[in-house]
């Protein structure tokens, strides 16, 4: 028998979840809840078998040479599993946002029309290294009532295919909701952006060079953040001890995280008594500044500082050189606040609070299934209810138009 070709085995996959999607759009909240909590009780029976899946990535990956942080984020050590597993759980206990109104109108023709929310249908996630993002992925879509095909690295493998397996056996009969792509070929992401009429969102959750691939081979939405070029402005009025205490925050707790700080800008009136500051605390915490490299996302304890003439200056620099992330500004000048919040063209903004915030379970989210930098449909952390579209049902009695 002759082997499908990719485009074949994509579309069939596709198909398969658009079958799926119109059985979960049915299904009550209380019958979504139940098939995670399902999903969460068969990870737990076979954690044996992801385990040793798992071990066969790592040591694949360690012989391959790949980096000691790529190995790291690829194990599923007890720990993680069980923070993953507890996260299904979890998803399952968040208010379900299918179906909820968003506003009713009464209209004097007779009509009364519901804005109300409902699932995309199906939704591809295109993710990279980390195993836990098929189950994170996977339990968001099923809790809004979406299908979901699902393509991991190839460092993963095994790993992904592992956990796939798992969770349509604890679906059952609507194992056909979550499709996994098993092809390591970049052509299948491609068929999988260009299913026009089967998938209705993609969403990547990789570096800028899946994200840039897949914008480019899209004929269907893509849901994305190209980078987290993050700033903070410190004001020629603001505490200096607070700037530097949330300078530390937004560089140095995670500064891998796309909502960690790569630019500061100080006004330049300050500058003299403040970047002294900057200097010995990057010498006590081993961050290494630069000058001049705008627009750079480090991801590391590297910063980027640069002085402005004002907090005007400040926010023509961030909205020509971020990324439309997240930008700060810390000062005790609430009017300077109110106008870098108004005018700064980035999905979060902050007045003296670190850029770390940015994440959904900050955000009272629960989970998230990634920060869109664009404006449509979704920006910044999304969640449950971006994970939902929405229709208009209109009714009457026998109502016509004149």
């Amino acid at each position: 028998m002759e082997t499908p070709s990719i485009q074949e085995t994509i579309h069939s996959l596709a198909v398969a979840a658009r079958q799926a999607a119109a059985e979960l759009r049915k299904l009550s909240t209380e019958e979504k809840n139940a098939a995670l909590r399902a999903v969460a009780a068969q990870l737990r029976a076979d954690r044996d078998e992801i385990y040793a899946a798992n071990a066969e990535d790592v040591k694949a990956a360690v012989a391959s040479g790949l980096s000691a942080a790529m190995t790291d984020r690829l194990t599923l050590t007890p720990a993680r599993f069980d923070s993953m597993v507890e996260g299904v759980e979890y998803v399952a206990s968040l208010p379900d946002p299918v179906g909820e109104t968003i506003w009713t109108r009464d209209r004097p023709s007779g009509i009364t029309i519901k804005k109300v929310r409902e699932p995309f249908g199906v939704v591809a996630v295109v993710f990279e290294s980390r195993p836990n993002v098929l189950v994170d992925t996977a339990a968001l879509c099923l809790k809004t009532g979406n299908a979901i095909v699902l393509r991991g690295g190839k460092e993963a493998i095994r790993s992904n295919a592992a956990l796939a397996k798992s969770l349509r056996k604890a679906l059952g009969s609507l194992s056909g909701a979550v499709q996994f792509v098993e092809i390591l070929d970049h052509a299948a992401v491609a068929e999988m952006v260009r299913a026009v009429g089967l998938i209705d969102v993609a969403i990547p959750r990789g570096g800028e060079r899946l994200i840039r691939a897949m914008c480019e081979a899209a004929l269907i939405p893509v849901l994305k953040h190209y980078k987290g070029v993050c700033h903070i402005y410190i004001d020629d009025k603001a505490d200096m001890a607070m700037a530097l205490s949330i300078l530390d925050n937004a560089k140095v707790q995670r500064p891998s995280a796309c909502n960690a700080v790569e630019t500061l800008l100080v006004h330049e009136k300050l500058a003299p008594m403040f970047l002294p500051m900057v200097k010995a605390w990057a010498t006590d915490k081993g961050v290494t500044l630069h000058e001049n490299e705008v627009g750079a996302e480090y991801l590391s304890l590297d910063l980027n500082v640069a002085t402005v003439v004002d907090y005007r200056a400040a926010i023509d620099f961030i909205n020509a050189n971020s990324s439309g992330h997240s930008d700060a500004i810390i000062t005790s000048d609430n009017e300077r606040a109110a106008e870098f919040l108004r005018d700064v063209d980035s999905s979060c903004v902050y007045h003296n609070v670190s850029t770390r915030f940015t994440d959904g379970a900050e955000f009272g989210m629960g989970a998230e299934i990634g920060i869109s930098t664009d404006k449509l449909h979704a920006r910044g952390p999304m969640g449950l209810e971006e994970l939902t579209t929405y229709k208009y049902t209109v009714t009457g009695d026998g109502v016509i138009r004149s």
